[in-house]
């Protein structure tokens, strides 16, 4: 049940899960370790104490509402912000005990806003950025692989939200990283620019390419990760594979309907492939393990207390609703 006032849940999982077979194939090298990782500012603890675990190969989620830690955390891993506490080795070397400049030549950023120079053209932006490496990738198979061809010596001002977002994740490619951080790469983006992005991000990945993502988007999470850490107050409160972790839920689906009129919540926990319920700010919201005896025996319980249905849907269980599971509140309320 996931009543009101059911504690919350926390899901112990191992961090060792990849997400499927195929990743067994892959090298056992990690990619990026940190270990009791705390980030302290004067009024809130952004980072409280992470252990995380990146392998080579994968693409790890960090998924959580804004100020939720994850991109702090993001900014530690890069080298940009110092840690209060903690380690952090990325590619095998941890910031300072070794040469910095040449672990910062074996990846690549987007940082959630990209201020690009407006006056120069999609090349010499690239160009420009390919300038900062020791070794990397040809200009033009750059401005190929982010679908940039036509654009190759239109001025950045000129491009598209969309566009100018490819441009960013093609500077981050420009010195033919090994390990790529995204930070909300596609935030503001409409559906099939987002869709754009996506694929040249699983081709980098295919390459054997590591990832590290940090998202609030659902289905960004569940398309593209390996694995996902749920991040809130600073703290991963959940990791494992998008599947596991809604399996976890135990239910298939989710029913969220309001009513005008009062609602026994006791008699919504008893009704049969019911596993759990919600009250939400428009009515309540069911955890569902068996849609076909649930729905019928909902619509006759609304009918006997004399309630008047007015709006229900359904869908499959999402990593929303593992996020709400162990919150008690949506993504998007925070």
């Amino acid at each position: 049940m996931l009543g009101r006032n059911r504690p919350r849940k926390r899901l112990r999982v191992s961090f060792s899960t990849m997400a499927n077979d195929t990743t067994t194939s892959r090298p056992s090298a990690v990619a990026l370790r940190c270990e009791g990782l705390v980030k302290q500012y004067p009024d809130v603890r952004a980072v409280d104490g992470i252990d995380l675990e990146v392998r080579s190969g994968e693409c790890f989620g960090i998924l959580g509402p804004n100020g939720a830690g994850k991109t702090t955390t993001v900014e530690i891993f890069e080298g940009l912000t110092e840690p209060d506490g903690g380690t952090v080795e990325v590619l095998g070397q941890r910031w300072g005990d070794g040469d910095d400049l040449a672990l910062r030549n074996r990846f690549g950023v987007q940082l959630q806003e990209t201020q690009l120079a407006e006056k120069l053209t999609v090349t010499e932006t690239i160009k420009l950025f390919r300038s900062f490496y020791t070794r990397g990738r040809d200009i033009e198979s750059i401005i190929s692989l982010v679908e940039l061809e036509e654009k190759r010596d239109s001025r950045v001002g000129k491009l598209s939200g969309g566009q100018k977002q490819r441009l960013a994740l093609a500077c981050a490619l420009a010195g033919d990283p090994e390990l790529l951080f995204l930070d909300e790469p596609t935030t503001g983006l409409d559906p099939q620019a987002r869709l754009k992005l996506w694929d040249i991000v699983e081709q980098f990945r295919a390459q054997g390419g590591s990832i590290v993502l940090t998202t609030h988007y659902m289905e960004e999470a569940s398309r593209l990760c390996d694995r996902v850490g749920v991040m809130d107050h600073g703290r991963v409160i959940a990791l494992d594979t998008p599947a596991k972790l809604i399996e976890s839920l135990g239910a298939d689906q989710i029913v969220e309907f309001s009513v005008r009129g009062e609602m026994d919540e006791q008699g919504l926990e008893n009704l049969p492939g019911v596993r759990g319920v919600r009250a939400t700010g428009a009515g309540y919201a069911l955890t569902v393990t068996d849609i076909g005896a649930a729905l019928p025996a909902l619509l006759a319980l609304i009918g006997r207390q004399r309630a008047e249905m007015l709006s229900l849907t359904t869908h499959q269980a999402t990593l929303e609703d593992v996020f709400v599971s162990l919150t008690g509140r949506m993504l998007r309320d925070v």
